[in-house]
């Protein structure tokens, strides 16, 4: 069975949970950048209202814009070297079904329903004959049972059928699968299959809009836009640490600006919580003492396994 974690070697030891770095104010271009021609090196110049320059214009050329993304992706890095997918699976099929089950749920939630029905039923021909009532009781914690029961069932008997019980590693026989598409398929890509990926769920777009690197909303636009900025082997690590800066820091209803390592190259910087001690306060998971959201973490991981399901 392939497998790869996706991690990359880490450059710095993992940040202490209870004490985030150090904040630097200040914004990825310099106050004369908004004085820059149209036509600066790198192509025309875009510009957009950012709250870290106090709601005056952001204005940068696509080289720079180009350049203050890659160096985001540096510091995430050193930020987050333990970033890993957020799901328990020791196969591809253990990490498909995960990844389908966590549309609309939270990985927590995934990870404290699948030990149960991976024992039920470990292999797709055993999933493919479960009976619909069975499944759906077991996965009802996840939200939208029903239609999840039937994507497992359809995707089992197609793995059963047509790949003799094996999960593809080809896009395009990935997205064939019921209830897979671009997102699901390249999460198994990247984390079973070692091939690069972009993984554009809601905390991915909503970070690579809020720092301006694109103002698409449609996720293959995203993707598209965003794999033109970074190199092939960056995508699967890349998007492990938007994710999880997503997840911990970069809020969507109150971002901890407060908080945030890498304020100094957000154009959105002001749009959260910008004192120090309230924005702590917002950090999540191990950035904010608490359990992350895998009851098998890897080694590496600096935050507490998640409880079980029932657990207190």
């Amino acid at each position: 069975m392939a497998k790869s974690t996706g991690r990359e070697p880490a450059a710095k030891k993992p940040d202490d949970a209870g004490k985030p770095p150090p904040v630097v104010r200040e914004p990825a271009a310099s106050p004369d950048a908004a004085k820059r021609p149209a036509a600066a090196k790198g192509g025309a110049s875009t510009s957009v209202q950012g709250a870290a320059l106090g709601g005056k214009p952001w204005r940068e050329s696509r080289l720079a814009m180009v350049r203050r993304a890659r160096r985001t992706n540096r510091e995430l890095a050193e930020v987050y070297p333990y970033a890993h997918p957020e799901l328990d699976f020791e196969n591809p099929f253990q990490l498909l079904v995960a990844t389908v089950l966590s549309a609309q749920t939270t990985d927590l939630r995934v990870n404290q329903t699948t030990p149960a029905l991976f024992a039920k039923y470990p292999t797709p021909e055993d999933l493919a004959a479960a009976p619909p009532e069975e499944l759906e009781e077991i996965i009802r914690p996840t939200g939208f049972f029903r239609a999840k029961a039937r994507s497992l069932l359809g995707l089992s008997a197609a793995l059963r059928d047509r790949f003799d019980g094996e999960v593809p590693g080809r896009l395009d026989d990935l997205v064939s699968l019921p209830g897979v598409g671009r997102k699901t398929a390249f999460v198994v890509l990247g984390n079973a299959f070692g091939v690069p990926g972009l993984t554009v769920d809601t905390h991915f777009g909503r970070l690579v809009r809020r720092w301006k690197w694109t103002e698409e909303t449609d996720p293959e636009k995203v993707e598209a836009a965003v794999a033109a900025i970074f190199p092939k082997k960056d995508w699967t690590m890349l998007s492990h640490r938007v994710i999880f800066h997503g997840r911990r820091i970069c809020h969507s209803r109150k971002p901890a600006c407060g908080a945030c390592p890498i304020a100094h190259l957000c154009p959105s910087y002001g749009e959260g919580e910008t004192d120090q001690e309230k924005a702590r306060k917002l950090l999540k998971y191990e950035k904010g003492g608490f359990p992350g959201q895998r009851l098998k973490p890897p080694p590496d991981y600096p935050g507490r396994p998640a409880p079980e399901l029932g657990a207190r």
